[in-house]
């Protein structure tokens, strides 16, 4: 049997059929594809929100894992400080300490004369002194490590000098400092030199000679220059090392400045503590001691940032 399909056309009225063509529309309105495309859109929707969540909630989680237990060991210290303060006579509170810092960093900046100074200028005089005598041992050992690791002669020779020199106690050159240079401000500066130069001089010529042998058998078959040897192959392999090093000098240095500066004078924050404690003012004191601290893990961070962008082996 034959089935005679009809076209939705042939349904239409007569075209001269007035109220036909006043309701019909001009174009056929797609409301069934519209539903779904607001479903869509919905879904669409809650699925860019449920992920957003998640990403929301990941980097919750992330901040939290970072910041919730240093303050939570922050408090403990607080608290165990409190405690001990109110047992001893000489310790201020955490509330008393607070009060003093307030004062002190209200003008960091004064100066009433060379022993009356704030504590912004006893930090930039520690931190130049600093920087100076790390400068000075990286200009030193860096290259010194360079041909203790490059020559095997001069390891065998050097190595005894490095090993006996290194561990005396930082303080113990300081006499030595005075009687050559005849003023506290250079004295410092070598104990500085004296004590930071030897994990350089270490970390570099570990570096140098961790190089593999094959680089530098290759390097003697294309008769490449010693320049050569050095720019290609020594320094893009031993570079992390120089700057692990450099990082370990660098908070040699820091530790360093306090004790030579009580014991040399003048003006930094080594003093400033000494002056202190002559004052009998522990509040200050203590104040100090955070930003020597606070000044210490910031230089440790920064050269921790530039040791990971230099070292290819987590690039």
């Amino acid at each position: 049997m034959n089935t005679k399909v009809m076209s939705i056309d042939s349904l239409a009225l007569p075209a001269n059929n007035e109220h036909a063509n006043a309701s019909r529309p001009s174009q056929p309105v797609p409301f069934l594809a519209a539903i779904p495309e607001a479903d869509g859109a919905k879904l669409n929707s809650g699925g860019i929100s449920l992920s957003s969540g998640r990403r929301v909630g990941k980097l919750l989680n992330g901040v939290l894992n970072a910041v919730l237990p240093p303050a939570l060991g922050l408090l403990l210290l607080i608290v165990v400080w409190a405690f001990v303060s109110q047992t001893t006579e000489y310790l201020p509170s955490p509330t008393t300490t607070w009060l003093s810092a307030l004062e002190i960093f209200s003008d960091p900046f004064y100066d009433r004369g060379l022993n009356d100074k704030g504590i912004g200028w006893q930090l930039w005089a520690s931190l130049q002194r600093v920087f100076e005598g790390f400068g000075l041992a990286a200009l030193v050992g860096i290259p010194l490590g360079f041909l203790i690791g490059r020559f095997d002669a001069l390891q065998r020779m050097v190595s005894p000098v490095i090993s006996l020199l290194r561990p005396v106690s930082p303080l113990a050159w300081l006499p030595i400092g005075l009687a050559v240079f005849k003023a506290a401000d250079p004295s410092a500066i070598f104990v500085i030199f004296i004590t930071s130069i030897w994990p350089m001089v270490i970390n570099t010529a570990l570096g140098v000679a961790s190089v593999p042998q094959d680089y530098l058998n290759v390097a003697r078959v294309l008769k490449l220059s010693e320049w050569k040897v050095f720019t290609k192959i020594l320094l893009p392999a031993a570079l992390p090392y120089v700057v692990t090093g450099a990082k370990l000098a660098l908070g040699i240095a820091w530790l360093v400045i306090v004790a030579a500066e009580m014991l040399t004078g003048g003006v930094g924050i080594g003093f400033w503590i000494w002056d202190e404690w002559n004052n009998l003012n522990m509040a200050h004191i203590i104040v100090a001691i955070f930003v020597v601290g606070t000044v210490g893990l910031v230089l440790e961070q920064s050269m921790a940032w530039v040791a990971n962008r230099f070292d290819y082996r987590k690039n």
